[in-house]
């Protein structure tokens, strides 16, 4: 079992859409993140006259499911910041709508630390896809000296582990079925059995599983060669994939899955798998069994019950 960490929050005004610090047990680092309509506010903190990294975040018009995403890093966050929110024609950035600091409590962070760590947080999320990098090509920067890059491996780990608690996911791993297994010293991941999915009438069939609550349809599964349903729900979903090239033409009646793709909720695979809305709670059924992932998931549930009631 992975051990558990404490993390300290912080509601800076006492609402939940305001100002926010966190904070994680024995880690010198210091995130605070808000809205871009607090920036007044948030430019007057302490922690934006120091050094650090920061990310800026908002919506891609091209793509719902994914966000823009702004790396970069300053000795003074506040002066950076400012010029940021100038309009696009000023030399600012229009997409933001969200703004996350990294800095150091004991202010031992350099900026040979952060452009350091500007570099593989761009590298990280570039090769993650989970967002739409605005930075381009990460510039690689290696002028540190071997004990202050293991230092920064640690502040690095430290950054992945609170950023998906603050709701920004796109330095989390995406840990794919069909990855080869490595020897890490990260927590290990909770895997699923295998599901899969048929429909007999149209020759459709996919495999799924689950892995740290993300739903994946693997690589080579079949699809509808169309979206059959009605103009909403997953449609965008669909014709996204398509376009994205994740779901490609195999020269017969259908499209196939070119990679491991992750969903949202087993409901969302089996639509974009069957062209239509679906149950993917009773659609899915554990391979070799014919359980469907609503049993298979009440069994998990029954487990951890008798288990507590025995103690």
């Amino acid at each position: 079992m992975s051990q558990g960490r404490s993390l300290r929050l912080f509601l800076v005004d006492g609402t939940p859409n305001g100002l926010l610090t966190a904070e994680i047990m024995n880690w010198t680092g210091h995130v605070l993140t808000g809205p871009r309509s607090k920036l007044a506010e948030l430019v007057q903190r302490p922690e934006c006259a120091r050094t650090g990294v920061y990310f800026l975040v908002g919506p891609d018009p091209d793509n719902s499911l994914r966000s823009k995403v702004y790396i970069g890093e300053s000795d003074d966050v506040a002066k950076r910041l400012k010029s940021h929110n100038r309009p696009e024609e000023a030399g600012g950035k229009d997409f933001w709508e969200r703004v996350c600091l990294v800095t150091s409590k004991d202010q031992n962070l350099t900026k040979a630390h952060v452009k350091y760590l500007e570099s593989l947080l761009i590298g990280i999320a570039g090769s993650l896809g989970r967002c739409e990098l605005v930075n381009g090509t990460a510039h690689e920067y290696v002028s540190l000296p071997e004990s202050d890059r293991a230092d920064m491996a640690f502040f690095l780990d430290q950054i992945r582990t609170v950023l998906p608690v603050l709701g920004f996911d796109f330095l989390r791993e995406l840990t794919k079925p069909s990855a080869p297994a490595t020897a890490s010293t990260a927590a290990p991941v909770s895997r699923s059995p295998r599901f899969s999915l048929e429909v007999p009438r149209y020759r459709l069939s996919a495999q799924g599983q689950e892995i740290d609550g993300e739903f994946f349809v693997l690589k080579g599964s079949k699809a509808r060669a169309e979206w059959v349903g009605t103009e909403r729900g997953y449609q965008g979903l669909f014709k996204q994939l398509v376009d994205e090239g994740v779901l490609v033409a195999d020269g017969g009646e259908h499209l196939t899955f070119s990679d491991d793709c992750a969903f949202s909720s087993p409901s969302a695979a089996a639509a974009v798998v069957c062209g239509r809305s679906a149950n993917g709670r009773t659609a899915w059924v554990v391979e070799g069994t014919g359980q469907t992932y609503a049993a298979w998931q009440d069994v998990q549930v029954g487990e951890i019950e008798t288990s507590a009631s025995s103690e």
